[in-house]
C-alpha cells in the first residue's frame, strides 16, 4: 500500500488529504479560516497565522485514519496559478509543512499550483480521470480566480494556458460582497444559494463580455440598487447568481466558437452552486465535481502527487 499526502493552504481554507493507491480512496480534512462577522475576507498575515494554528489539528485527524509509514510522497500547493510570478503568502504554510514532512519521512516532495489542484480534484470527483490524456477547457471560478484555461493532459498531469478571465471582479468576490450586503455569513456562497432558491420571480440579465473575457464589477452595484429600491432578499440573491451564471455562459459560448467543441470542466467553489451547475450540465453536458471537491481542498494535490510519482516510475 502507498499513500500520497496533499496539503493546501488557500486564502480561506486549510486542508489536508491522502490518496490510497491500492484502494483508490481519498480522505481529507479541511477547515475554513475564521472571518469576523461583516468582514469581506482576511489579510494575508492573518491567513498565514490561522493556517499555522489549524494545520496540525487537521493533520492529526487525518493520520488517525492512516499509517504514516506508508506515505510515499508529499505534495502541496505552492502558488495560486501555474505561471511565473504567481504568489500568495498563505501558500507558504502548506509548502513549508510539506517540505518538513518530506524530509522527516525521507520521501519526495511535489509542488503544484492551487489551480492545478482544483482541476485534478474536479476530474477525480467527476469520474473523468481519462481527461489526464486529453485537451479540454477548464473553468476555475472562485473568490480569488475567475478564468478559463486550455488544459492539455500528459498522463500524469496537465499544462494550463489561460484563454479567458474576468477583467475586474472575481465571481466569488461578487457573491461574497452581495451576501455580506444581505447580512449573510462569509464566505457567502452556500447561504446565498439557499436564499436564491426561495425566489419565484423571473430574472433576465445581459452579461458584459469583451472578447472572451467577462466584467462582473457591475453586479454589486446593481444588487445594491435593488436593495435600496426595496427588492426582497431572495430576488437580489437570485439576481446576483444569475448575473454570474450568464457571464460564465457567455464566456463558454465564446470559447467554444473559437476553440471548437472541446470537453468542458468547471471547478472552484462558485461552481458548487446548484443553479449554475444544473444549467451548464443540461446545456453543455459539462463535467462538475461534487461540492466537496469543488470548494477549496487538498484532494486534487494528493491525487496529483500520486500521478506524478507513478509517472516517474513508469
Amino acid at each position: 500500500m502507498s499513500l500520497y499526502l496533499g496539503l493546501d493552504t488557500s486564502n480561506y481554507t486549510t486542508s489536508v488529504a491522502c490518496f490510497d493507491s491500492e484502494t483508490g480512496a481519498l480522505r481529507q480534512q479541511k477547515k475554513l479560516l475564521p472571518v469576523k462577522e461583516g468582514q469581506l475576507g482576511l489579510r494575508q498575515s492573518d491567513a498565514v497565522f490561522h493556517h499555522t494554528a489549524q494545520l496540525h489539528t487537521l493533520f492529526a485527524a487525518l493520520t488517525n485514519e492512516i499509517d504514516t509509514k506508508n506515505i510515499a510522497a508529499v505534495g502541496a500547493s505552492t502558488r495560486p496559478r501555474p505561471v511565473s510570478g504567481s504568489y500568495m503568502p498563505c501558500f507558504t504554510v502548506g509548502e513549508n509543512t510539506a517540505k518538513i514532512l518530506s524530509a522527516a519521512l525521507n520521501v519526495p516532495f511535489a509542488p503544484f499550483s492551487h489551480q492545478e489542484g482544483h482541476i485534478a480534484a474536479a476530474l477525480f470527483g467527476a469520474g473523468r480521470l481519462d481527461w489526464f490524456d486529453k485537451i479540454f477547457i477548464a473553468f476555475h471560478v472562485s473568490g480569488g480566480t475567475t478564468e478559463a484555461v486550455c488544459a492539455k493532459g500528459f498522463g500524469c498531469g496537465f499544462s494550463c494556458e489561460k484563454i479567458a478571465g474576468t477583467l475586474d471582479l472575481n465571481a466569488g468576490q461578487a457573491i461574497d460582497r452581495v451576501g455580506v450586503m444581505l447580512g449573510l455569513p462569509f464566505p457567502c456562497g452556500m447561504a446565498l444559494e439557499q436564499l436564491a432558491l426561495q425566489n419565484t420571480r423571473h430574472i433576465k440579465v445581459r452579461p458584459t463580455l469583451k472578447g472572451h473575457d467577462c466584467c462582473l464589477s457591475g453586479v454589486e452595484n446593481r444588487c445594491q440598487r435593488l436593495l435600496h429600491e426595496g427588492a426582497d432578499k431572495p430576488y437580489i440573491a437570485a439576481y446576483c447568481i444569475e448575473s454570474v451564471r450568464a457571464a460564465l455562459d457567455a464566456m463558454t459560448e465564446s470559447l467554444l466558437a473559437a476553440y471548437g467543441s472541446l470537453p468542458l470542466l468547471y471547478a472552484g467553489g462558485v461552481m458548487s452552486n446548484s443553479l449554475i451547475r444544473n444549467s451548464f450540465t443540461e446545456k453543455y453536458n459539462a463535467a462538475f465535481a461534487p461540492p466537496v471537491y469543488s470548494s477549496d481542498n487538498a484532494a486534487g494535490i494528493a491525487y496529483l502527487t500520486y500521478q506524478q510519482q507513478r509517472g516517474a516510475h513508469v
